[in-house]
């Protein structure tokens, strides 16, 4: 019951992510050019290097926050939150200031249309400005599910993503703006999160006790900690981005037809990660305070109850996508030419769902533990599949590239099982032959 409890807002708030993903796929492809649609997915990509690769302010912040709670020391919550913020800003800052030339790498490397680059880079200049709140909204929400406070989260990204939707749907329908308008939606809703997440947690400071320590913020030995577990999450991270940026790239070199059509069916792998992520992030919490306290029944139990949940969850996903995906896909685009694409290639979809989730949930018992190295791998060992696997399956066009894809996510699975029992027979146990 109390994974349910804390999964349930995640879960309705992760989806809150991918849907506003399907709203701006949706509202830019119903525009008369695929290129916007291409603009997009490929201005989005980039960001998703750009932020997401400093997504270990949310994970490796929840993950220490957890243990910090589990050993009760109050105060180490306090200071991991102003610590993570005071990252959060500086690494915003940079961002902004050498956002131009990264913009322009980023764009070379994609390697999109001649049509659809310069709109990509319009979309991008603008959501530059973002920087120091959606980093800043990390560690806000990391902080919080540390503390095992899903529903916080979820007003947070409910607030978010509805100002975006709301906002896409006035600047592109209303306005007759395109990408632009997109991407201006997504500043203006980032700051207004940051607004209302700000409130929050000055709410929450007047009920935690402790207080934060003026040389545990403002001495640069003592983010270590934080240095530490972040260090491979980035790496970990730009990992997994750089596989995610190279099927988008490879998929952009067989035309924007292609490219808006793999655009439509990553939504649908996004969507089910992220609902897959709610278990996940019930194991960040629940395994990290239990890891705090060095209490391995609780710790086997959470790993059990969310491992089932995460099965059924990703039974259902597959079962949606292989009796309406074809539907699914029409909602998203009325260009028929990238709906009879993204129909060839459903098949993909269908069998997803139960490859991946054994490295949702299993990501969130690593950042529980802070063992983030054994992530960092995990990303590692599966480039070295995906990549020799897309050199060999070229001819098989983006079949080939969706084979590659499928296999790097198995092999990350399974590499994180490994790891899994590894550790459990080792050191996540009070004694051998005890769960």
């Amino acid at each position: 019951m109390r994974i349910w409890t804390l999964a349930w807002p995640i879960i309705l708030s992760n989806i809150t992510v991918p849907l506003l993903g399907l709203v701006d796929t949706a509202v830019v492809g119903h525009l008369p050019d695929s290129r916007y649609l291409a603009a997009v997915t490929l201005g989005a990509t980039l960001f998703s290097f750009l932020y997401w690769g400093f997504g270990f302010l949310r994970m490796g912040t929840t993950g220490l926050v957890a243990q910090a709670i589990g050993r009760e020391a109050h105060s180490d919550v306090r200071n991991l939150l102003g610590q993570s913020l005071i990252m959060a800003v500086v690494i915003g800052a940079l961002l902004i200031i050498f956002g131009s030339p990264l913009i322009s790498l980023g764009l070379w490397l994609l390697d999109g249309s001649e049509a659809a680059t310069p709109l990509a880079r319009e979309y991008a200049e603008i959501r530059l400005w973002s920087a120091p709140a959606v980093l800043a909204n990390y560690a806000i929400l990391g902080w919080f599910l540390g503390q095992q406070n899903a529903r916080v989260t979820l007003m947070i990204l409910v607030l978010t993503n509805s100002v975006n939707i709301v906002l896409d749907l006035w600047f592109v329908v209303g306005l007759g703006m395109t990408s632009g308008g997109v991407a201006m939606a997504s500043v203006i809703a980032d700051y207004s999160a940051l607004a209302f997440g700000g409130y929050l947690v000055l709410r929450q400071l007047g009920h935690l006790e402790g207080c934060f320590q003026r040389q545990r913020l403002l001495v640069l030995s003592a983010y270590s900690a934080l240095f530490n577990v972040n260090a491979n999450l980035f790496v970990r991270t730009l990992g997994l981005l750089f596989a995610m940026a190279f099927f988008t790239a490879q998929g952009a070199r067989q035309g924007d037809t292609v490219l808006a059509a793999n655009a439509v069916l990553l939504q649908f792998i996004m969507l089910t990660s992220y609902a897959l992520d709610g278990f996940a992030h019930a194991a960040e919490s629940l395994v990290g305070r239990a890891f705090g306290r060095r209490d391995w029944r609780e710790f086997a139990a959470t790993v059990r109850a969310t491992a089932q949940f995460s099965f059924w969850t990703a039974t259902a996903a597959t079962l949606a996508f292989a009796l309406g995906g074809n539907y699914l896909v029409a909602l998203l685009t009325g260009l028929a030419e990238v709906r009879a694409t993204a129909a060839s290639y459903l098949p993909w979809m269908v069998v997803m769902p139960l490859i991946a989730v054994w490295s949702y949930l299993l990501d969130g018992v690593f950042i529980g533990t802070t063992a983030v190295r054994e992530m960092r791998n995990s990303i590692f060992i599966g480039l070295a599949v995906y990549l020799p696997t897309w050199w060999l399956s070229q001819g098989f066009g983006n079949h080939g590239l969706w084979l590659a894809f499928t296999l790097f996510m198995f092999t990350r699975s399974a590499v994180l099982i490994v790891y899994y029992y590894r550790y459990r027979q080792h050191h996540w146990r009070p004694q051998r032959g005890n769960l």
